[in-house]
């Protein structure tokens, strides 16, 4: 017997003419507001999901089928990418950008991310271009232009309250890492260590590359670690690098992914911030 299906509709500002027309499409029976600009529909009609994801999509508003009975404390677990995910910029582009080469290094991170470079070639290639760069600039980067993706803080608010814990696995570099485990009290991180001599980066990376099969490698030894199941496991990513622990994960979540996210993600937000996540559930 199929699990009940409720559909949930998100936007920044979700207007009664698009609830309307997307609830007249789904089929639903009843609708509860949870949340000023969350709607849940019960009673959907599961024939009618891509129809009904379409035409969301078209009206600039997230649309997810979730097991309507499933809580947010079922989770154990939620892993989540750092750059454009987490926080809203690249952190290797800015570096970059330090020497005046973030141009030539954000054309290089964003084929990485649509999956058209093989990650860990690609970040040898970026980082070998950061040689030289004083240790000072992850500084600046940090204090002057690392942001968090909005509902970031509501999200890990969320986990606390819930007893989920929160892992953050990067292909970036330990020193943003470490730096918000810190400030946001993370419980666990994981990510690529940058080689510095004498101050200076020299263009390299420290021991294995954090990559795509890295990530799964990594949840599922977390997961295993916790003693929970696959379906108890969230996880959230924007890149190609991500697809492989998205696809682990019983909730594999695209947050303002790239196209081949996207298309391959069980669940995506493309119009809402990360506490869309904690409002898929009850």
């Amino acid at each position: 017997m199929s699990t009940p299906q409720t559909l949930v509709l998100q936007a920044p500002t979700l207007d009664q003419a698009r609830l309307t027309e997307l609830a007249a499409l789904s089929g639903a029976g009843d609708s509860r507001s949870v949340a000023a600009n969350v709607v849940r529909l019960d009673g959907v009609d599961p024939a009618r999901r891509e129809l009904v994801l379409a035409r969301a999509e078209r009206l600039s508003v997230d649309a997810n089928y979730v097991d309507g009975a499933r809580r947010f404390a079922d989770f154990g677990l939620l892993v989540s990418d750092m750059d454009s995910t987490l926080i809203t910029i690249e952190c290797i582009d800015e570096i970059a950008d330090m020497q005046g080469l973030k141009p030539q290094v954000a054309a290089i991170t964003e084929r990485s991310m649509r999956g058209e470079l093989d990650f860990s070639e690609s970040l040898k290639a970026r980082v070998a271009l950061l040689a030289g760069l004083p240790e000072a600039a992850l500084a600046s980067v940090y204090d002057e232009r690392l942001q968090l993706m909005p509902g970031a803080r509501e999200l890990l608010a969320a986990c606390r309250e819930h007893g989920v814990k929160f892992m953050l696995v990067s292909g970036g570099f330990t020193y943003f890492t470490e730096r918000l485990k810190a400030e946001l009290d993370l419980d666990y991180c994981h990510a690529n260590r940058l080689e510095i001599v004498d101050g200076k980066l020299t263009g390299r990376v420290l021991g294995n590359i954090v990559d795509g099969e890295a990530k799964r490698r990594l949840l599922i030894a977390q997961r295993e670690a916790l003693g929970l199941r696959a379906d108890q496991v969230i996880a959230v990513g924007d890149g190609a690098n991500d697809l492989l622990m998205l696809a682990e994960a019983g909730v594999g979540v695209a947050t303002h992914a790239k196209p081949v996210v996207r298309a391959q993600a069980r669940y995506t937000l493309n119009h809402v911030g990360l506490d869309g996540i904690r409002h898929l559930f009850l």
